[in-house]
Order: C-alpha cells, then structure tokens, then sequence
C-alpha cells in the first residue's frame, strides 16, 4: 500500500493553516482560570458587537438543562467556583458532566451562562476587574485574528473545559440528536471551479444536506479525516460519530480546486472556499481548505480539513 495516514497527511504540504489559532489557544490554556474566564467574557462581550451568536435550539440544551438550573440555583460564590473548576478541568460531578456533552451542548452551556451573566442571574465579572497582563496580550491576540480565526479559538476554548472526556472511561457522550437530513427535491447540488470528481462533490453535497449515512459510504473502512487542529479520526465508525456530533447544519461553500495523479493510481485532490456554522450564520464564512485523498476505486482514504491563514489562501492551489 503506497499511503499511510501519517503519509497522507502531508498531500499538498504548501497548504498554509491559521498556525496563530493553535498557538492563541495554547497561551489562552496557560492563563489563571480566573483570567480565562475573564476573557472569554470580555472576548463574548466585543464579539457580540460584530459578530451576531445564534442562540442554541431546545434539542441542543435539552440535555444541559438539569445542571444550567443547578448552577442557576447556586449562590454567586458558589457559582464562581464551578466555573472555575471547568477552567481548571477539576474532578467534580458537573466537569465529569461537561466532559460527556457534545462540542454544541457545550457551545449552547457557555452561551446561556453569558446571558444570565448579563442578567445579573449567574455571578458576573466583578465591577472593575483588570485582566492580568498576560490575559490582555492574549485578548488583543483574539482581536488580532479573523472573525472565522476568532470564533475556533473562542470555541475550541470552552470545548476543552471540564473533565478530560478521555478519563470518563465507559460513561455515555451525550449529543443533540442528529437533523433529519434534507429532502433530496430541496437538495442544491455544488459546483467547484477546475473539480468534477464524483466523490468530492458528493462529500460536499451530503455534508450539506446532514446525509450522513450516505456521506460515510464514501469512505474506506480505514479511511481517515483529520480535523483543524486536531489528530486524524480513523475509521468509519469514529468519522461517522464525528459527523453526526460535530458537522450538523454546516454549510460548505467550496469555490475552486485541483486534481493531481498519486502513487499507485490514487488521486489527490484540493479544494478551497468557506464553511459557515449554525452558531454564526451566514455573517462569518470561515476560510477553509480540503485535502482530499482517493485510492483507485474512488473512495476517501484521507482528507484534512484545515482553517486558512488568510483569504489569499483560497487562490493557493499549488503543491
């Protein structure tokens, strides 16, 4: 076999990502849990100035509600410490808690403490508080990014909160349950300039149409994705649970791509254009690349999703 994931992973390595986002989060997970939770307020408050925040649907907190109502309970200390332990990842029932819930339930979690926040319901950033230094340099850092840079960093944060998900061993992962996927007669059919491949197409039709099930037939047993940021997801059962948990109501907007022959008759293939999320809408389009690649047959071995270092990224077509 001439490809391994690891070998895979390195297809048109001129493709430039957003390396300021990892390295944001990074500093951002070195701060106090006081600060950090300082700027993901002072961060939520001036985003909502440019940056409108859908508001999470009764299926994604469904399944947050009986802890958001203990917390709504609680004293303002009290509910200053539970924050505090899902900075500080601590080991305590609502971070085990946390740590079971989907990227958007956790989403939806941090979005109702910042309304209630707002409400004067859960204990505020006190009157006066002064980020620290080093939390000041990381929130002109997040000022710095682009708003589709701004909102992974945001999120990725709050997302790595909580009880290591790792440790919970055998304990359920709980999710919003997964759209109905669209009606193939309301279905529109992508077009992207310089690609005609079958299989890509259908990847960007059926991820936009939350068929998933169709969309995981057009990976290999073995086949791989690997997200931003992220570790490849191998096998077919793994990227189909990515897919239901984390790709629910994307649209992907590809513009323009390129074909190129591999070893052993696989193909690579890379597109670019723009995704945008439920939870920001039509207002941020992320800059993205796809690198796919496909064996003989057709079928998705590999493909890396990457956030793009800048718009001009979306003309880099080259190897």
């Amino acid at each position: 076999m001439p490809f391994t994931i690891d070998s895979a992973r390195n297809i048109f390595p001129n493709t430039l990502s957003a390396d300021a986002v990892p390295a944001t989060i990074a500093r951002f997970t070195q701060l106090s849990a006081e600060d950090q939770l300082a700027l993901i307020w002072f961060a939520y408050l001036e985003m909502g100035k440019t940056i409108t925040i859908a508001a999470p649907g009764a299926a994604n907190m469904q399944f947050a509600e009986g802890t958001m109502n203990e917390i709504k309970q609680m004293g303002f200390r009290e509910q200053s410490q539970v924050m505090c332990d899902l900075a500080n990842r601590a080991d305590t029932p609502v971070c085990r808690t946390y740590g079971s819930w989907s990227a958007n339930i956790k989403l939806g979690f941090w979005y109702q403490l910042g309304k209630w926040m707002e409400e004067g319901i859960v204990a505020p950033i006190p009157e006066g508080y002064q980020l620290s230094a080093n939390a000041a340099a990381v929130l002109q850092a997040i000022r710095n990014l682009e708003s589709g840079q701004q909102i992974t960093v945001l999120r990725n944060s709050v997302v790595d909160m909580g009880f290591d998900p790792n440790k919970l061993g055998n304990a359920a992962r709980v999710a919003e349950p997964v759209v109905v996927p669209q009606e193939l007669s309301k279905r529109t059919q992508v077009t992207i300039e310089g690609i005609d491949n079958a299989t890509v197409l259908n990847y960007m039709n059926n991820m936009n149409a939350n068929d998933f099930d169709e969309l995981i037939k057009l990976f290999t047993p073995d086949g791989a994705l690997q997200p931003p940021f992220q570790k490849p997801i191998v096998g077919k059962d793994a990227v189909y649970r990515f897919f239901r948990e984390d790709c629910q109501n994307l649209k992907l907007i590809p513009e323009r791509g390129v074909v190129e022959p591999a070893e052993d008759g696989y193909t690579q293939i890379k597109v670019t254009g723009k995704v945008q999320t439920p939870w920001f809408g039509a207002a941020v389009g992320m800059n993205m690349a796809w690198r796919f690649l496909l064996n003989p047959e057709g079928q998705i071995f590999f493909v890396a999703i990457d956030l793009l270092a800048s718009p001009k990224e979306l003309l880099n077509l080259v190897r």
